[in-house]
């Protein structure tokens, strides 16, 4: 049998904190995940519990007062975490995009779409401007926008919010990188417009054969789309695994928690009295820095242990991994415990 390859992104334990007058802020707390090679890994949970952090620390663009208190982030081997500022600006954009949030407010409003899509090819390659805003018209052809020779004189305001996505996909296959993080490519789009913006980067990954780190709230979106999920909640991954068994057998009771929050078709009329499921209690405070599990006030499953240890994320079978003391009753603080 063949050695598994190396992982295109690695990250080990990665912590971002970020010091404020109420205190120190652990928003990302030790976060450790793999992406191969041609993979979709889907990255979801609630707003807040640091999702996009992570993508933005893998470009090292954490600003103050945030930083990056530990941890490795292994691209092909090398630690992006250790290289020079001008190593790292080599990586972003070329070798590794990033797709932001609210692709309206992330494009600049007096610069025209071929001008910021012809500046981020410029950076890393030595062509004219005349030479890279042909190559921004053909790239907006690539991403379906019609018109794109007139349309690549246009401004951000002339555009849709799902043109403007279309033109940040653009802008991140600019400079043809191996992996694209995309930040909630869907948010803010009607239904039609995200099931246009799924398919085509589901086109575009295999077309030019990308890795993609997608990264969304939607468990929808997630199930269509990627080969592997990661649950995190509160700063942590709670659950890794292939995306059909998250969907047909959660393990960690946040996951479950999760998908019975999700309205089912045909059930409204059994249960047109009943309310929708809501995981009871709220997110814990950032600044608490409490021991034991962060989901233990909210668990339906809550045993002694988890009150006093923070289970650590560990490997079941079917390369799932849990961070729950329910799946690793070996553990010696995983007795049977009243709430």
């Amino acid at each position: 049998m063949p050695p598994e390859a190396a992982p295109l992104l690695e990250v080990e334990d990665l912590r971002v904190e970020f010091d404020t007058p109420e205190g120190k802020s652990r928003a990302v707390n030790g976060v450790s995940f793999q992406i191969q090679e041609g993979e979709t890994l889907g990255l979801v949970g609630e707003s807040g519990c640091g999702k996009s952090l992570t993508a933005m620390s893998v470009l090292r663009l954490i600003t103050p007062p945030g930083r990056i208190a530990s941890g490795r982030i292994l691209y092909r081997g090398r630690n992006l975490l250790t290289v020079s500022e001008p190593e790292i600006r080599k990586v972003r954009g070329k070798e590794i995009a990033l797709i932001f949030q609210e692709p309206v407010a992330a494009l600049n409003p007096v610069f025209t779409v071929g001008d910021q899509i012809a500046e981020a090819i410029r950076v890393h390659h030595k062509v004219s401007k005349k030479d890279a805003l042909a190559e921004a018209a053909r790239l907006l052809k690539l991403v379906q926008i019609p018109d794109a020779e007139r349309r690549v004189r246009e401004y951000p305001h002339q555009m849709s919010g799902g043109m403007c996505q279309r033109v940040m996909i653009a802008m991140a296959l600019s400079c043809k990188p191996s992996l694209i993080m995309a930040d909630e490519p869907t948010t803010a789009l009607d239904v039609t417009i995200q099931a246009e913006i799924l398919d085509l980067l589901r086109r575009l990954k295999e077309e030019f054969r990308l890795s993609l780190l997608l990264i969304s709230h939607n468990l929808g979106v997630i199930a269509g789309s990627a080969d592997r999920v990661a649950v995190m909640y509160a700063g942590r991954i709670v659950e890794l695994a292939p995306v059909r068994e998250i969907f047909a057998s959660p393990k960690h009771p946040y996951t479950i928690g999760l998908l019975r929050s999700i309205p089912k078709l045909g059930e409204r009329k059994r249960s047109a009295r009943r309310r929708l499921y809501a995981i009871p209690g709220t997110v814990p405070d950032p600044y608490a820095h409490e021991a034991g599990c962060p989901f233990a006030p909210r668990c339906p499953d809550v045993m002694q242990a988890c009150r006093r240890e923070d289970p650590r994320l560990l490997p079941l079978e079917g390369g799932r991994k849990v961070a729950c003391f329910l799946h690793h009753p070996a553990h010696p603080s995983s007795e049977a415990a009243t709430s």
